[in-house]
């Protein structure tokens, strides 16, 4: 059965295939996540605010491939939004494969990078008026992070529960 766009809006369309529906992104854009280890054994994680959720969220620092050049590849889109989102660089990265984010919602893809050897170039942060803020935390105080930050009515992002393993 064909696949129709039912709405198209600036960056995200319905799409139909028989009786199930679907979002996806205008022109199928996939995205670069980044799951960045310090040699301390610490994560490296963003906060910032999600509209969907009408609250803050703690995530992987992530963003999307080609949103700002045509010739973007997953790992280049990985090492410039580590930059732009935390200030680090890193040395070493491992390509850990895609990754379907939300399969009965969406067709959006994920390629999931492990950086490793950081270095803090700049203060993150993100751009254009991204407000993102920064967090360190070491691998053995995760959980209690996630926690709180919950308990503060923040939404964490399901693709923690991979650094969690990491414990």
């Amino acid at each position: 059965m064909p696949t129709t766009t039912e709405w198209r809006g600036n960056y995200l369309e319905v799409r139909k295939n028989g009786t199930w529906e679907f979002a996806a992104r205008v022109g199928d854009t996939g995205a670069a996540v980044i799951l960045a280890l310090t040699e301390s054994r610490e994560i490296v994680l963003v906060e910032q605010y999600r509209v969907p959720h009408g609250a803050r969220s703690i995530e992987l620092p992530a963003g999307l491939i080609g949103d700002t050049d045509g010739s973007d590849t997953p790992r280049s889109a990985a090492a410039r939004e580590l930059a732009e989102e935390t200030g680090f660089i890193a040395a070493h990265w491992d390509n850990l494969g895609a990754f379907a984010t939300s399969p009965g919602m969406s067709n959006e893809m994920f390629h999931l990078f492990r950086a490793s050897g950081l270095v803090r170039n700049g203060p993150g942060g993100g751009v254009d008026g991204e407000d993102i803020v920064v967090h360190v935390v070491a691998l053995s105080s995760l959980a209690a992070f996630l926690s709180a930050k919950r308990a503060a009515g923040l939404v964490i992002d399901c693709r923690l529960v991979v650094a969690l393993a990491l414990v």
